[in-house]
């Protein structure tokens, strides 16, 4: 991803993150991003850059103006006035605004942390199962009974916006389940100012022990840092940690290929 292009879905975050966003907001987001989804015309007509912008944005007035909120009409203008490198980054830029309205109407409720362990979780239930895994990603079947069957797994036994968005992450476009739910934490982090550390550990830790990774963590990254633990039995002692860019091995195998590669 171009600097560029981070540095306009960031200006997207910030000016939703400035409305009063509510569920009726992120309700209308998905809505629109269905919309442009199912109409590739009018999804590159919305980023035809041979067109003005005041042409873009007045076609958003004549569709959608007094059609839908204040707070989502004042987004969708800004995205579409924006130059992006395609129509389906204009798409994927609504649906990250989408997905963190959502989020953000958790986070007003005080559920934000328990949506969050929830997606992990249940990524990493349908992560460690073949069978359910190739069920939610099976494209050629209809998406409605890949929902319902997520539905059927996660309705009663977790948070509704936990099963909305694991459903909303079935459908996605272009990308596994996993990696959208990923997405998803990442954004839920960010939203409680924390950054997402990916762990990897032999076997599970105490809350001791998770306490005072997540405060090294911490530490070393200049903010704080919400964990999401794997255990691998194929780490071999230690702990594997990504934090976006950042790569810490302190696992046994991972100091003997280091010693192996100063020996050849």
């Amino acid at each position: 991803m171009s600097s560029t292009h981070e540095t306009r879905l960031g200006e997207l975050d910030s000016l939703l993150d400035s409305q009063q966003v509510s569920p009726r907001v992120a309700e209308e987001l998905f809505a629109l991003v269905d919309l442009l989804e199912a109409q590739p015309a009018l999804r590159r007509a919305l980023t035809d850059t041979g067109a003005e912008q005041q042409t873009r944005a007045h076609l958003v007035d004549q569709l959608f103006g007094g059609r839908i909120s204040e707070p989502t009409h004042t987004v969708l203008h800004a995205a579409v006035v924006q130059r992006w490198p395609s129509s389906s980054a204009l798409l994927a830029s609504l649906d990250r605004q989408a997905v963190r309205a959502t989020l953000s109407c958790a986070q007003q409720d005080g559920t934000l942390e328990q949506v969050e362990d929830e997606l992990f979780r249940f990524s990493r239930l349908v992560d460690g199962d073949r069978n359910l895994q190739a069920a939610v990603s099976d494209r050629s079947a209809p998406l409605q009974l890949r929902r319902q069957l997520v539905d059927d797994l996660l309705a009663g036994r977790a948070d509704s916006v936990t099963n909305f968005l694991a459903k909303r992450a079935v459908g996605a476009r272009n990308r596994s389940f996993g990696v959208t739910v990923e997405g998803y934490l990442t954004l839920a982090a960010a939203l409680r100012s924390r950054t997402l550390a990916h762990v990897v550990v032999a076997r599970p830790m105490t809350a001791e022990q998770t306490t005072r990774l997540a405060e090294a963590l911490s530490g070393q990254m200049g903010r704080q840092v919400s964990l999401q633990v794997v255990v691998d039995p194929n780490v071999i002692g230690g702990v594997r940690v990504t934090v976006g860019d950042h790569y810490f091995e302190g696992t046994v195998a991972g100091r003997l290929e280091n010693a192996r590669r100063q020996l050849s």
